[in-house]
């Protein structure tokens, strides 16, 4: 399957049809279930996936939610963070169903904090939550009446915001008003969004990545305060701790690369490189991560490329890569099951692109006309499930794997386009320079200035299908030259680009790699 990006699609092991934008795994003690939370443009729920049977079995509905979730160590309870409406969603769990629904508030809903990342410990008494857009952690006690305090992570943490603006219940006025919304609110450098979090139980430490600023942050549970930072790189996101509590991966989703914490020292052991290619520049976006029960083997999530990269690291400071895994088009999250024998990848934007010939028009409202075929609702999420055999027999199939997730990249080994230079082309080719990022250019190029224009939430065959120069579809042009003169000669002057794409679905993407050639996870996420 060939996407937008050129980069494709070759899945290995059993696909599950999920829904809308799978978030984060989280995978029942038992082994037999896992549940799937889903944070995107469609209804959130949770999805109950019966791992033997490759089925969903159970679906829940959450008003709202983002990121955590997690199981109590016996299995009885599941609990889920509730995004904007400033609750944990605590469920009863009993054969892959979720019942008895109970919301611990954590604050008023009006204040912004967002709830992220989770974590509870082994006697399901305490709970705590890293609030992603209020730079805290709060921790809950678990009890008929829980009780909720909060725990500052920087010395001028301000006080939450009200959001002032109204919500509505049609889907476009409510995206204008989110944006309303974001535009009041400022992050400042200092500024920690808290993502996720693991507890050490046995140290009394909490450690809570923070994604804004390049750390990870060590609270003691003590005296609740926060008593370190140690340096990652950028984009700290989801993290892993070792049972002996000695070591500490974070996944650094906007560098490629796993920080090993020494969790005594709180220095880095190593830096382990995830990306495909030894010279790739950022851009892979390594966002979840996992180790298997025998904490031997490491799998990191690389969200950009479609694969997960497999490390052998049964030596600390000396891991080696052993490979990767074809799988989904940006997995978001990557679990072991507890036995070992299978490796689950939530699959954020699932195995197939769809095209939408019937895409919003003119007079046409997406929120009441279902069969409008607005992008935000085309995506469903798949949950790869793979086979994991006995370490050698792994290791000789990550070859073939290996080798087809290679296949499925449109770079070449020095991570530069596969694309050949067209003989006739104006603008001169280029041969390597100093290094894999540099290139010189082998002549006097015609161009001396671009002029770059955007036009916002139209494809091309929106605007200029109808110019019969272009690679286009008149039957899709909503715009035509009657209606857009001027972008009509500016492309016959100029330039067409009717066969340029850009990997992104709306706008909030749309614009990072228009202008940045990249979205980090935090856009894709948030």
């Amino acid at each position: 399957m060939l996407l937008p990006n050129q980069w494709s699609l070759r899945p290995v092991g059993r696909q599950v049809e999920l829904g809308d934008f799978p978030i984060n795994v989280a995978v029942h003690p038992g082994g037999r279930f896992a549940a799937v939370l889903h944070s995107g443009y469609s209804a959130h729920e949770i999805l109950v996936v019966d791992i033997a049977a490759a089925q969903v079995f159970s679906r829940t509905a959450v008003h709202e939610a983002f990121y955590g979730l997690e199981f109590s160590k016996d299995g009885r309870q599941l609990f889920c963070s509730g995004a904007g409406d400033e609750v944990v969603h605590s469920y009863e769990f009993q054969q892959g169903s979720l019942t008895n629904d109970h919301p611990i508030k954590l604050r008023d809903p009006k204040l912004r904090a967002v709830p992220a990342g989770l974590a509870v410990d082994t006697t399901a008494q305490r709970l705590f939550v890293a609030n992603v857009w209020g730079d805290r952690v709060t921790r809950v006690e678990l009890s008929s009446q829980p009780h909720v305090s909060d725990i500052l992570l920087g010395t001028n943490t301000a006080p939450l915001s009200i959001a002032p603006v109204i919500a509505s219940a049609d889907f476009d006025t409510e995206a204008a008003t989110k944006r309303e919304e974001a535009s009041l609110y400022r992050a400042g450098p200092d500024d920690t969004f808290p993502y996720a979090c693991r507890l050490d139980e046995k140290r009394q430490r909490l450690y809570v990545s923070l994604w804004a600023q390049a750390a990870v942050g060590v609270i003691d549970l003590k005296s609740e305060q926060l008593v370190a930072r140690w340096p990652t790189q950028e984009h700290p996101c989801e993290m892993a701790l070792t049972r002996s509590g000695k070591l500490l991966y974070v996944a650094n989703s906007s560098r490629n690369t796993v920080t090993v914490l020494d969790t005594d020292s709180g220095k880095a052991r190593e830096t382990v490189w995830a990306a495909l290619y030894p010279k790739a520049l950022p851009g892979s976006t390594p966002n979840s991560l996992a180790l298997s029960p025998d904490e031997k083997t490491l799998f990191v999530a690389n969200a950009d490329n479609n694969i997960v990269a497999v490390f052998d690291v049964e030596k600390p400071g000396k891991s080696r890569s052993l490979g990767f895994i074809p799988v989904g088009w940006y997995p978001t999250s990557v679990r072991v099951t507890p036995d070992g024998k299978h490796l689950l990848v939530a699959n954020g934007k699932g195995i197939t692109p769809k095209p939408n010939p019937l895409g919003p028009q003119p007079g046409v409202s997406r929120s009441t006309d279902q069969d409008v075929q607005f992008i935000g609702r085309l995506f469903q999420g798949t949950l790869s499930i793979i086979d994991l055999p006995p370490r050698k027999a792994f290791e000789a199939q990550l070859a073939g794997y290996t080798a087809q997730a290679y296949r499925c990249s449109p770079l070449k080994v020095k991570a530069s386009v596969s694309a050949q230079h067209p003989a006739d082309n104006p603008v001169p080719a280029s041969e390597p320079g100093k290094d894999a990022f540099h290139r010189v250019p082998t002549g006097t190029s015609p161009i001396k200035y671009c002029i770059y224009i955007v036009k916002e939430n139209r494809t091309y065959d929106q605007v200029l299908g109808d110019l019969p120069q272009g690679n286009g579809d008149p039957k899709l042009c909503l715009f035509p030259e009657r209606v857009t003169p001027n972008l009509h000669q500016i492309a016959r002057q100029f330039v067409l680009l009717d066969n340029f794409y850009a990997e992104a679905e709306v706008s909030a993407d749309g614009h990072e790699w228009s202008m940045a050639a990249y979205a980090t996870d935090f856009v894709e996420k948030m």
